[in-house]
């Protein structure tokens, strides 16, 4: 897929791309945080016919609903492509010493050499956590690492 990216002076930046049924959709970067999801007129693609503003946490929510199975999908592609990388699922226990609290405060990377690259939380992937992203008991915590690096997070999760 072919993304237009187009620099906006004073507003910020857009990107917009064609669908295989002919629309084009795009979405309005602004400095100031703002999203714009854009859909064109498929007739006259300069002529917009919907705007729909999002504040920053929308945009992160909207992108998270339509890019969840895709991180599943590239965590197993990667997989399968690098001898080594093991990918593990690991769940927030209640009683666990990270129900409630931050993903910063773990330190997983710094001090296993895995990555948690994904939370799922009631059935939705929240790809890419934040370092203030709150563990609650429930939660499955995606790894990414070697096999020894996922086991040490495990053990992290699981007892600190």
């Amino acid at each position: 897929m072919d993304v237009e990216r187009t620099s906006l002076p004073g507003i910020g930046l857009r990107h917009v791309f064609t669908t295989g049924r002919g629309r084009q959709l795009g979405v309005v970067s602004h400095r100031t945080g703002r999203r714009d999801l854009v859909v064109y007129d498929k007739d006259d693609p300069d002529t917009c016919v919907v705007s729909v503003a999002l504040t920053g946490e929308e945009a992160n929510g909207l992108a998270e609903l339509l890019g969840s199975d895709r991180v599943v999908e590239r965590l197993a592609e990667l997989h399968r492509q690098v001898e080594g990388l093991v990918t593990e699922q690991l769940p927030i226990a209640a009683g666990s010493p990270f129900d409630g609290r931050p993903l910063a405060g773990t330190r997983a990377r710094t001090r296993t050499g895995a990555s948690i690259v994904a939370v799922v939380r009631g059935g939705n992937v929240i790809a890419s956590p934040r370092p203030d992203f709150v563990f609650a008991a429930g939660d499955i915590v995606v790894v990414v690492g070697t096999g020894e690096g996922t086991a040490a997070v495990a053990a992290i999760l699981a007892s600190g």
